[in-house]
């Protein structure tokens, strides 16, 4: 299957809105039902489970006939201004496709590169000192000159300068969204997602409409920043950042990781220069990156203007979305930062993890071992699970009960 009738789409948005309906069970829909997600949409649970989905999703997939349709949720797409692609589409793009976890949908407002456009992730920091704004701006103006699409997350701080930087230099710019398309996360960076689609980028998710920010969805949704591109420079960055996932991702997916060296008496660049010392390529010029992605380089090396003084360079506070990031036994895995909530009772799949998790430390590697899960889902749960205060990172990757 090449392309997706509108009709078809239908099925595929509909199906989209089914909890833990991810990419393995909609291949094994696809499989069973020749391609055809409207048999998938009208089959009795008993042919569901045979499709292999299990007993539970089959009863959830049978529910959702009883309050959604195929027309309806093509009618709230075209209401909020928003399209969708499937995996199928020649629209969709082709890296992310070829990743492990590709989203089976993608939603999406503005218009997407086309999938020979190189492109590069730029993420760091939500509070980037005036170092890391200057580096990220320079950087990403440089590769927007070269043609290369750059690819954030749209958080406060490094992404939303480098989407800024982007669009002022006349370049195109993705930014990756953690809820639906019809909430702007966070509402600060508004009018910056007006600019992006009006100049020819694109604000795109996996998620349908209505789906609220929740901190699990980040860890998820870095993976298509970094699978979408050919490579994720890291500008700014300290341990505690949720840059994090962004590089584990990326790693995960053989993408190139490039990194900005910084000061080492700045928390702030502590990550990147870590990365560098463990085989991150170091960036001094916009062509260090050019030559790793394949892109001819000029005569004369492109340096970072470091002299400007920017003066809308003041750090925000406010929580962002940006999930955390790591490289297996190697990176050590650090929480979202964002205000903490009164500790609350884990959830069915918390709970489940949490029978892997003891006073002694237990390594990620083993917990996704231990519970069955992809490592996406696995990261999203321990993000959860230390925003409520239950567990905690102790040492490299490693997790412990809090007493």
């Amino acid at each position: 299957m090449s392309t997706t009738s509108t009709d078809s789409l239908g099925y595929w948005v509909a199906l989209s809105r089914v909890p833990r309906l991810g990419s393995a069970r909609f291949r094994l829909l696809e499989t069973h039902f020749d391609g055809d997600l409207s048999a998938a949409w009208a089959a009795p649970a008993r042919e569901l489970r045979a499709a292999g989905v299990g007993r539970v999703l089959a009863q959830s997939i049978v529910s959702a006939r009883e309050t959604s349709s195929p027309d309806q949720e093509l009618s709230r797409l075209s209401h909020a201004g928003v399209s969708a692609i499937n995996w199928h589409d020649p629209a969709y793009p082709i890296r992310l496709r070829e990743t492990d976890d590709a989203p089976p949908i993608l939603y999406l407002r503005g218009t997407l590169p086309s999938s020979d456009t190189p492109s590069v992730a730029v993420v760091g920091t939500r509070r980037p000192t005036d170092y890391g704004y200057r580096v990220t701006a320079d950087l990403c103006s440089a590769l927007a000159a070269n043609g290369v699409t750059v690819v954030s997350g749209l958080a406060l701080g490094i992404d939303a300068r480098a989407h800024k930087s982007t669009v002022d230099a006349g370049g195109v710019t993705v930014a990756v969204l953690g809820n639906g398309l019809d909430t702007v996360y966070p509402r600060d960076n508004l009018r910056l997602v007006e600019r992006i689609v009006a100049e020819g980028g694109a604000i795109i998710s996996e998620f349908p409409l209505g789906v609220r920010p929740e901190a699990s969805n980040f860890p998820r949704r870095n993976r298509i920043i970094s699978g979408m591109t050919l490579g994720t420079l890291i500008t700014e960055a300290g341990e505690t950042s949720g840059t994090r996932w962004t590089v584990y991702h990326a790693l995960e997916q053989n993408r190139e990781i490039f990194c900005v060296p910084g000061s080492i008496y700045s928390d702030a660049s502590n990550l990147t220069n870590r990365l560098i010392r463990e085989g991150a390529k170091l960036v001094c010029n916009v062509n260090d990156i050019l030559v790793e992605i394949g892109l001819e380089t000029s005569e004369r090396q492109i340096p970072l203007d470091l002299s400007k003084t920017d003066q809308s360079s003041a750090a925000p506070a406010k929580t962002d979305a940006n999930g955390p990031s790591q490289r297996t036994r190697t990176h050590r895995h650090d929480p979202i930062e964002c205000e903490r909530a009164a500790p609350e009772a884990p959830d069915d799949d918390e709970a489940e993890l949490l029978q892997h998790i003891a006073q002694d430390p237990v390594h990620v590697d083993d917990l996704v071992a231990l519970s069955r899960r992809p490592i996406a889902q696995v990261s999203g749960l321990l993000t959860m699970l230390e925003l409520k205060g239950l567990v905690r990172q102790v040492g490299t990757m490693h997790y412990q009960l809090v007493a």
